[in-house]
């Protein structure tokens, strides 16, 4: 991929093609976390609305992919690091200002929850599951006993870690096409939309894919708001933002965010929940797919575009 920069409001292809280009990892872990944010925030949501039982395949179900999704998430990150054996030292202090100081803290904590959220449902999948050591057997009546807790506790992180995915791009000010706040809630919205689209593929009854599929399509509509908005912030904005937003419209990402991400991971799914709402009888995996595809793709566009622009120094 060719590196560029902006230079007295243009783009310089006269760069080393090699400068500062991030690999899949980075992406792949904003995807995965954004997901996993996705799938706890319903599940949590459902408990606190005490309607866990009508939404068994989104509280019971879909998280028992979570604890997957965050360890190969992590191990991406991990991947990622230039320096891998000092990755400790993102404990070892608190930074409010920081995002990396909250991703860090946060995927701490959520993780441990996210493997309690599973072991407390286990049974959903092994209904003769029992546990050997007394101590687990203590530890799950108690978690279920304070299960509301629990679900505030998730609910609140999830939004925390769904943000985060955005906020990470957004805090590199150097960045004019990441330097907007209209990344974090797009990236909560698009993971929560990856996460409506899991939970139809975990869900054994009808009405609960109807609500997710009716969910699915206002989080769409919601996602491309966000993305109108904010390119209309960018051509309102300096040059070098106006030259960020153009890689977008007639620049060479023109062509893969447009189809890859808004026709084939948006619009084209929504129309087809849409066409199930209405009878017709169109496969669920077919749009849930398709979602999760525009979900991943919004974070590799978005994660090599930006690179491609800098403010002039």
């Amino acid at each position: 991929m060719r590196e560029e920069i902006i230079t007295s409001g243009r783009l310089n292809p006269n760069i080393d093609p090699h400068l500062e280009i991030w690999h899949w990892h980075i992406p792949l872990y904003l995807f995965l976390g954004g997901l996993a944010a996705g799938i706890l925030f319903f599940a949590s949501l459902y408990v606190v609305l005490g309607k866990e039982n009508q939404f068994r395949g989104a509280v019971r179900r879909a998280p028992v992919i979570v604890p997957i999704l965050l360890i190969v998430g992590l191990a991406a990150l991990f991947l990622d690091l230039k320096h891998k054996m000092y990755f400790w030292q993102l404990y070892t202090t608190i930074k409010l200002q920081s995002p990396m100081s909250w991703g860090a803290w946060t995927l701490m904590a959520i993780t441990p929850i996210s493997f309690i959220w599973v072991a407390i449902h286990i049974k959903e999948f092994l209904p003769k599951w029992e546990w050997k050591w007394l101590i687990f057997k203590e530890l799950e009546l108690f978690f279920v006993k304070n299960k509301i807790y629990l679900a505030w506790v998730t609910l609140f992180l999830s939004v925390i870690l769904g943000i985060y995915t955005g906020i990470l791009f957004s805090a590199f000010n150097a960045r004019p096409l990441w330097n907007t706040s209209i990344l974090g809630p797009l990236f909560l919205t698009s993971g929560l939309s990856a996460g409506a689209a899991v939970i139809i593929l975990f869900s054994k009854r009808k009405g609960e894919r109807v609500n997710f599929a009716k969910i699915d399509i206002m989080l769409i509509g919601i996602e491309l708001f966000l993305i109108v908005h904010m390119f209309m912030g960018f051509l309102a904005s300096t040059e070098v933002q106006i030259e960020a937003a153009n890689l977008f419209l007639g620049g060479q990402y023109t062509a893969p965010f447009w189809i890859f991400v808004v026709i084939i991971g948006m619009i084209v799914p929504a129309v087809l929940e849409f066409l199930e709402l209405k009878k017709f009888h169109i496969p669920h995996v077919i749009p849930v797919v398709l979602v999760l595809f525009g979900s991943l793709m919004l974070r590799f566009v978005f994660a090599y575009a930006g690179q491609l622009s800098r403010w002039l120094y």
